[in-house]
């Protein structure tokens, strides 16, 4: 490769990186998910992708069922019983980031207690919250209020529900939610 085109190489890596950044304002971003179907996490993924951040994906030691029956019924039994499964893995640092986004699916109203998990092994003080989730007509229920009581100290900001059947093709609805919270130009 010549010089010149190798110094034309690393000039565009390196602008395309500060355009990235200066699109997310220069705040550090993560975007930490729960996806039990698939869908979460391709929201998640677009958000990422939009924003420069870098993602974590919540997952519990114990697989859920497949099956969509026995996952509602399981899910209502940990929500009653207040359970805590263990999470495969913990992030390193938190301290890191300035802003993070929260992903999940609504199950019974509010977010899956493997989330209440992972909140709960963080001090999120100061911190800019932003909820997603994903649902099937219950939008994002009361997992705000619930996120607020166990994030007290945080800045919550608006979140976003999107249909589970369509978050597949919602890169539009993402792009406009993070330009209006000016995550985002």
């Amino acid at each position: 490769m010549k010089p010149k085109l190798i110094l034309i190489t690393m000039l565009t890596i390196l602008m395309s990186g500060i355009q990235s950044h200066a699109q997310s304002n220069g705040k550090k971003i993560l975007v930490a998910y729960f996806s039990h179907s698939g869908n979460t996490r391709a929201v998640a993924y677009d958000i990422c992708k939009k924003t420069d951040g870098e993602s974590f994906e919540i997952q519990t030691i114990k697989p859920y069922p497949t099956d969509y029956n026995t996952v509602v019924d399981q899910a209502k039994r940990e929500l009653k019983a207040d359970y805590r499964p263990e999470l495969k893995s913990k992030l390193k640092n938190i301290k890191q980031y300035d802003v993070i986004f929260i992903g999940y699916p609504n199950w019974w109203g509010t977010y899956p207690q493997a989330v209440k998990v992972f909140l709960s092994q963080y001090d999120f003080s100061g911190k800019t919250i932003i909820p997603f989730c994903t649902h099937e007509g219950s939008e994002l229920g009361r997992s705000v209020a619930d996120l607020k009581k166990l994030c007290p100290k945080s800045h919550i900001q608006e979140g976003l529900a999107i249909r589970g059947s369509s978050a597949h093709n919602s890169g539009d609805k993402i792009e406009d939610w993070l330009k209006k919270l000016k995550i985002i130009k």
